[in-house]
């Protein structure tokens, strides 16, 4: 995955780094007793489960924002703590969040408009992803009937995250629990994709993670929301007019860096240095997202 070292924090203690994001308890507490916890989002860019040199600069600012603000644009209840951005350390103000600890599901919540990615894949081989069977002659890119919930299993650290199908999910989490985050999923992504698309934007798909609030009892929409490192944006303009699948999506995520890696990297030993023009070109795609959307 790479290396990952974590700021110290006055007031905080670092308890754990994921490839972007870093996690804190107030000193003196620890996960299991935290009555709040900080999410800390870095530059770091991750890609083919490796963490990149360098980082985009402002990244974790970008992606901050955006989930701030899609967290108050939508009507569902999320993890941020009233009030506790005035907890947040200067030293890492604007790119983190003070949240709820939540006991999380483990589950991927995808939810899919448009054919592509992984999914993209799976429909060549069996007509059908997760399970659910699609319309014969779709191409890479095409907008699907209606959007589809396709779930993932959260492997263990050090492991890949696998692909579900619903009557598995229902396994893992009990069939009240897989109906309700299925449905929460599919209306959260509805609102969204309609919002983006009055801004000349596609979310061709998106994921999601809820836990349960232990005081309220309600699912609770966690981790970042509908950023472009958790979701495909496009632009609506290019997709309509566009005839080949790289000009139809032509992202606002860090696929600028994959498509760089996989032309420059036989994925193996340690994944080469970003170039400085690749940087710069992801943290402009970035940046353009969330004035778009947030204008």
């Amino acid at each position: 995955m790479g290396c990952v070292t974590a700021q110290v924090l006055p007031g905080w203690t670092h308890v754990y780094s994921g490839k972007v994001r870093d996690l804190y308890v107030p000193e003196g507490t620890d996960t299991a007793d935290a009555p709040e916890l900080l999410v800390v989002a870095s530059d770091r860019v991750s890609a083919f489960d490796f963490v990149l040199s360098p980082g985009i600069p402002g990244k974790g600012e970008l992606l901050t924002r955006l989930s701030n603000w899609w967290f108050s644009q939508l009507d569902v209840p999320n993890h941020l703590v009233p009030g506790g951005e005035a907890r947040v350390p200067a030293e890492v103000a604007g790119r983190s969040m003070v949240v709820k600890p939540l006991d999380m599901f483990p589950i991927e919540c995808v939810v899919r408009g448009f054919i592509t990615g992984s999914g993209w894949a799976e429909y060549q081989e069996t007509q059908s992803v997760t399970g659910i069977p699609l319309p014969a002659g779709l191409r890479n890119g095409d907008r699907l009937p209606e959007p589809i919930f396709t779930p993932a299993w959260k492997a263990p650290q050090g492991e890949h995250d696998e692909n579900i199908s619903f009557e598995r999910m229902v396994d893992i989490v009990g069939e009240d629990a897989a109906t309700a985050l299925r449905d929460l999923s599919l209306r959260v992504y509805g609102e969204a994709a309609a919002r983006a698309e009055a801004k000349g934007l596609i979310i061709a798909d998106t994921k999601f993670e809820f836990g349960t609030d232990a005081e309220t009892g309600a699912i609770t929409l966690a981790d970042e929301v509908l950023t472009s490192d958790s979701s495909r944006y496009w632009d609506l303009a290019a997709w309509n007019a566009g005839a080949t699948p790289e000009e139809r999506m032509a992202s606002f995520d860090k696929q600028i860096v994959r498509d760089w890696l996989a032309a420059n990297w036989d994925k193996q030993g340690t994944p080469p240095e970003l170039p400085p023009v690749i940087v710069a070109q992801t943290a402009a795609r970035y940046s353009e997202l969330v004035e778009r959307l947030t204008a």
